[in-house]
């Protein structure tokens, strides 16, 4: 019987050392979060708001505590593949198995394709190509689609901006979603499409049509994904697990390893 080493002995050193460097590519939560704008004809998701409880006054001395209500995809967030008709049947939230909430990770830049396009899509030659430079995308692991986006985060107009932001195309998200070993897609807009994915003719939001009925998960509005190396990153998805829950805010965090 064969014993291997310890591994996590060396993550932990590597996390004491700076070795392993912890980013965050999480965005602030507050009541000035941009949250997505659908149609007047259809449901509206909550933003952000609390109620204080309590701040060490009349309602509790010694705690400071709130009530808060958003929907489950405000910020930075988490998509089940319940969230989506084809993926109806399929895992809520909760179920969620935790080993894929831990994940490799590769970096897709194409900022400067939307820096000059705000309704850039990305294509399958586009990836491709990106293969042919960094290898091919990490066996279930996570897409992380870097458009320049997070940039925008401090102005909800700018990153709204009307409904055109950079996503991907609708044969593209099936080619990655059904006939590549990646969970998920995670991205730095308020959703996993396109800002004008509801108008695509062939399959109208193409990245939430496929991947969550390929039983795929989402990441949106994600930040410092320029801190991130095309290839070598290990992201950690940390959603709530509610129960019959189609998404939920997340924590998201990436471990990096540093160069000497």
């Amino acid at each position: 019987m064969s014993v291997h080493p310890p591994v996590l002995p060396g993550l932990v050193a590597g996390l004491r050392t700076g070795a392993v460097r912890v980013i965050d590519l999480t965005a602030p939560l507050s009541e000035d979060t941009p949250v997505i704008s659908l149609p007047p004809d259809r449901g509206q998701p909550w933003p952000f708001e609390r109620r204080l409880i309590s701040k060490y006054d009349a309602g509790g001395p010694t705690v400071y505590w709130n009530n808060i209500r958003l929907s489950e995809h405000t910020g930075t967030h988490f998509d089940a593949p319940v969230h989506w008709l084809p993926g109806k049947d399929l895992d809520d939230v909760s179920q969620v198995p935790a080993a894929r909430l831990v994940a490799p990770a590769a970096v897709l830049d194409f900022s400067a394709e939307a820096t000059a396009d705000p309704d850039f899509l990305l294509r399958r030659e586009h990836v491709e190509a990106w293969q042919a430079r960094h290898g091919p995308l990490p066996e279930h692991g996570w897409l992380l689609y870097r458009t320049g986006w997070d940039a925008r985060l401090a102005n909800p107009d700018r990153f709204l901006n009307d409904g055109h932001t950079p996503g991907v195309d609708p044969k593209c998200a099936r080619w990655l979603a059904e006939e590549t070993s990646v969970l998920g897609i995670g991205a730095e807009t308020v959703g996993t499409d396109a800002g004008q994915a509801a108008t695509f003719a062939d399959q109208p939001y193409p990245c939430h049509w496929y991947f969550q009925g390929a039983g795929k998960y989402g990441l949106t509005q994600l930040r410092n994904l320029a801190l991130l190396p095309p290839q070598g990153a290990v992201v950690i998805a940390g959603p709530l697990p509610i129960v019959g829950g189609s998404g939920s805010p997340a924590r998201v965090l990436a471990l990096v390893e540093q160069s000497a």
